[in-house]
């Protein structure tokens, strides 16, 4: 018996077929053959694949599905490409997973990735059909594509690999992730930005280079490859985590997460699902065409970017279709129908996907909030806080300077903002101390100053811009600012406002001493906390309750954490080699550590941001209105996230860091750095959690300071200018 009842889909674009499916299926057994992947033998007998088993898989059919309109050469490429990352999945499976031999399992990857070569190298000779599957793949597809691609599409390739280990050591020690971990290490295991890569080469629509760094193509990407995996998620459980005793699986997560049964766990997998795809939606119709206008694209480029999202649509529509199909995934009575050639979908195509009920369901949710409504006060449940809040011995003379630098900048000197009550009222040299309680007095004064400028311009910029929907006045605000960090330490303008004037401070004090690469990683941190803003008016303009997952990502930026958490890896950047920072264990630590702190945030400012702002970013508001719980539960769910959150630093601090330092060949300098590193991470959480109970500005008395009674103002959607007005916060 299926474990579940499949949930109704979400699915708004129609799947068809590639007319080339016969003539690639006949290819794609030949080439598997080739390649020796139908004989190749599991360690206790048997081979891993023989033809029948790869003919009721029907890779031909998937491709056709999810490439419907490549002529017959590419969508025979595509298919070779999609029959070895699946023979490489069942073949490591095999050999490792059910052995638990990791060393082996390391071994054979590391010799797998040697056969990614860039121009000039040649790959070693293959010893096994993943290799050699992957050899001729690489020469029949790279030469095509530029460097940029190839660097993306080797990103993809390695991480669909390598973290292959993620899921078997997890599987070894019988850990589940949480739910943020797991979506997170889903798109690197799960291969769907990798599928992502294969669609620009197979639509011609390579995305250039210069749009393939902006947040939207990032989003669109991550979106689409949410969407994939949780859908594959709901169709796999049943052979995954009953069969094979996987534990990487959405539905097992929430299963686990939230204490409740598989059915109600589908349901929410494929809420989240519907989500991914509304998002990517949105990105795609209000934000994109924006970022193509300002940045002056050509229509060749944008040609290009639109065929791009019209391939990543086809791979969803029919990536659900096939699932519904293959011999592969739990589809009991799924299909009725019998596909057709550029027809529409049949069977679970039409019937089992409802894109008018289900969506507009979960659209609801975002777009219905009622801002501004009174929610009072929010007791705060237990949190795990397992590390000692330290104190710089410099905090009293980097408080009285943070009070001169804001006069000397302008800060106070527009009171409807921010005054000199209202600036002790936040006391940010108390957060500096405690989150760099190792800097010196200077270090402390930086740290502070930065910590005041951000949180001071998070408040004007709503004040100025978000009332008033000016987005344009917005964005080329943001514009201005980023003239203020020159790479090369050159003339800035003029400051106009004290956000300015205190940039233009800053940043010459903070950047001038470092070396170009740390200084270019500073000055993308802060362009991309700057850029966060411009998102959040966006979804104010919408009155659009974030998706889960797109919030917690930009959570991170909003809330400054790769500003503040950059201070202190730069002190690291000729000891610790540039790429350690790129590996999964330590993302996973720093992105821990930061939803833990914009989590503490969001829990401590909630009665501020709902009731007295207007405001839509909380995670506690975006749980009540994903999941239609009151905010009592919201804020529990929201506790426990940081909760497991925290347990996850302290499992890769235990059991991760020694592994990487072991993989990496660090020396004991870089050792003791890069555990220094971690130790910030620490202060960082503690301090930020100690600043919050200690001051004034989240507190109801300070919130009603001075304010007129909330009766007195309009309350419901469009009266937000009135409520900033009145409020002045």
């Amino acid at each position: 018996m299926q474990a579940f009842t499949l949930p109704d889909f979400y699915m708004p674009y129609p799947a068809r077929l590639n007319p080339h499916l016969e003539a690639t299926r006949a290819h794609t057994m030949t080439w598997a053959k080739d390649m020796g992947m139908l004989d190749a033998p599991k360690p206790d007998g048997g081979v891993v694949w023989d033809e029948d088993a790869l003919a009721r898989m029907d890779y031909g059919l998937m491709c056709a599905y999810t490439h419907p309109d490549c002529d017959g050469p590419t969508l025979d490429l595509i298919t070779d490409w999609y029959v070895w990352v699946f023979f490489f999945d069942d073949h490591f499976l095999e050999q490792f997973k059910y052995s638990r031999d990791l060393s082996g399992a390391r071994a054979y990857l590391d010799q797998l990735e040697r056969f990614m070569t860039r121009e000039g190298q040649t790959p070693p000779q293959p010893s096994n059909p993943a290799e050699a599957g992957l050899a001729d793949l690489w020469a029949r597809t790279v030469p095509a594509m530029s460097a940029g691609w190839r660097e993306r599409f080797i990103t993809s390739t390695h991480n669909l690999m390598i973290e292959s280990m993620w899921e078997l050591n997890n599987i070894n020690i019988g850990r589940i992730a949480n739910p943020i971990e797991y979506i997170q290490m889903r798109r690197r295991v799960g291969g769907a930005p990798w599928s992502a890569n294969l669609v620009e080469y197979a639509s011609a629509a390579e995305v250039p280079d210069r749009f393939a760094r902006t947040r939207q193509y990032e989003v669109l990407t991550d979106a689409f490859s949410d969407a994939v995996h949780l859908r594959n998620d709901l169709f796999s459980y049943q052979r995954e985590v009953r069969e094979e005793g996987e534990n990487s699986n959405a539905v097992l997560v929430f299963e686990k997460f939230f204490g409740i049964g598989t059915q109600d766990a589908a349901e929410m997998v494929n809420d989240l699902l519907t989500s991914r795809v509304q998002q990517f939606e949105n990105t795609a119709l209000t934000e994109l065409p924006a970022v193509l206008l300002t940045e002056q694209a050509s229509p060749g480029e944008q040609t290009r970017f639109g065929g791009y999202i019209k391939g990543l649509q086809d791979w969803q529509a029919g990536g659900h279709e096939w699932h519904a199909r293959s011999s592969r995934y739990m589809n009991e009575g799924a299909v009725t129908g019998t596909p057709t050639v550029l027809g529409g979908p049949n069977g679970l195509g039409t019937a089992g996907i409802t894109p008018g009920r289900l969506g507009l369901r979960v659209r609801a949710k975002q777009l219905s909030h009622k801002p501004l409504r009174p929610v009072g006060h929010l007791p705060l449940p237990e949190l795990h806080m397992p590390y000692p809040v330290k104190v710089s011995p410099h905090e009293r003379e980097a408080a009285q300077y943070v009070v001169d630098w804001s006069r000397r900048t302008g800060v106070l000197d527009d009171g409807s903002v921010w005054d000199e009550r209202r600036l002790w009222a936040a006391d940010l040299a108390y957060c500096a101390a405690r989150i760099h309680p190792d800097s010196d007095l200077e270090q402390l004064k930086i740290s502070s100053a930065w910590l005041t400028w951000g949180t001071y311009a998070d408040d004007h910029f709503p004040a100025l811009y978000g009332a008033s929907r000016n987005l344009l006045g917005a964005k080329a605000s943001v514009d201005r600012l980023k003239q203020f960090m020159p790479l090369d330490m050159g003339a800035v303008p003029e400051p106009a406002d004290a956000i300015e004037r205190g940039l233009a401070d800053l940043w010459p004090r903070t950047a001038a001493s470092m070396p170009v690469p740390a200084r270019a990683e500073f000055r993308g941190a802060v362009s991309s906390m700057l850029d966060s803003w411009l998102w959040e008016l966006f979804n104010q303009a919408e009155n659009r309750v974030p998706d889960p997952v797109d919030y917690v990502e930009m959570r991170r930026r909003t809330f400054g954490s790769d500003l503040t958490v950059g201070l202190a890896r730069l002190a690291h950047w000729n000891v610790i080699p540039p790429e350690i920072y790129q590996t999964r264990v330590v993302r996973e630590l720093e992105t821990a550590a930061m939803d833990y702190g914009a989590f503490t945030n969001d829990l401590f400012s909630y009665q501020k941001e709902i009731e007295f702002e207007g405001e839509l970013h909380n995670i506690v508001l975006v749980i009540e209105q994903f999941l239609g719980v009151d905010r009592w539960q919201a804020r529990d769910i929201t506790a426990a996230l940081m909760n497991a959150r925290m347990e996850q630093f302290e499992h890769i601090l235990a059991n991760d860091f020694p592994v990487l330092f072991e993989e990496y060949g660090l020396d004991e300098e870089a050792r003791t750095m890069l555990t220094g590193y971690a130790d910030g991470l620490k202060d960082w959480m503690s301090g930020i959690l100690d600043w919050h109970r200690k001051v004034d500005r989240y507190k109801e008395a300070e919130l009603r300071h001075g304010q007129n009674p909330s009766a007195l103002l309009p309350t419901g959607l469009g009266t937000s200018a009135a409520w900033r007005a009145a409020l002045r916060v």
